[in-house]
């Protein structure tokens, strides 16, 4: 265990998620069926047709944090392979540093808002929810951000990524056992008031460790 004040969850390894076509039609043709909302707003925010992204007065994207080196990110890429069983000893020795100097660092990784959280990666198909399914919307843009909680909110949605470019900036993905299970769940984002403008069946999920905080590779 990773001997540090956090508490881990069990990763489960992610296998091929195997949809039948005739179901991608099904939920194609319902969600469809319930129409297109149109809501379109003018923003200062776009330009060219694409979003700025929000830049501080230095030139860098706001929200990042100055000092990670090469040592924290050694460290993110050590808890991103395996963070329950990768302990802080285990990772002093990669990095040159000590046990104690590790646990420092995460907790203010952690505190920093860079380590949001640790949690389990689910195999939602051999738990008997086979169906998963990304669906683009469109917001209106000085809208989108307040909705994301609505949107988690929403029973089988696990996922919501708030998009910079292109009219679609939202994407929700939502896993269900059926057609059926993803047809609430449009019809709810619909009464919110966002367009569903595309949906797109899943067939398999896999993660990887980001490669440019492994400093082995250089």
């Amino acid at each position: 265990m990773l001997d540090v004040a956090v508490e881990i969850s069990v990763v489960v390894a992610v296998a091929w998620i195997v949809v039948p076509d005739s179901v991608g039609h099904d939920v194609t043709a319902v969600i469809a069926s319930l129409g297109r909302r149109t809501r379109r707003r003018r923003s200062t925010a776009v330009t060219g047709g694409r979003n700025k992204v929000p830049l501080s007065d230095t030139g860098r994207r706001t929200g990042m944090v100055d000092d990670v080196d090469d040592v924290d990110e050694a460290i993110l890429h050590a808890l991103q392979q395996d963070a329950r069983n990768t302990s802080s000893g285990d990772i002093a020795e990669r990095t040159g540093t000590s046990g104690s100097t590790v646990r420092k660092r995460i907790q203010r990784l952690e505190s920093d808002g860079v380590v949001k959280g640790y949690s389990a990666e689910v195999d939602y198909a051999r738990s008997g929810y086979p169906l998963r399914m990304l669906l683009f919307c469109t917001a209106s843009i000085p809208e989108r951000g307040d909705l994301i909680p609505d949107v988690l909110g929403i029973d089988g949605v696990v996922a919501v990524q708030e998009l910079v470019t292109g009219e679609q900036n939202l994407l929700v993905t939502v896993v269900g056992e059926s057609d059926s299970d993803i047809t609430p769940v449009a019809q709810a984002l619909l009464e919110m008031g966002l367009t569903v403008a595309d949906e797109v069946l899943v067939r398999s999920h896999e993660t990887t460790p980001f490669g440019r905080f492994d400093g082995e590779r250089d």
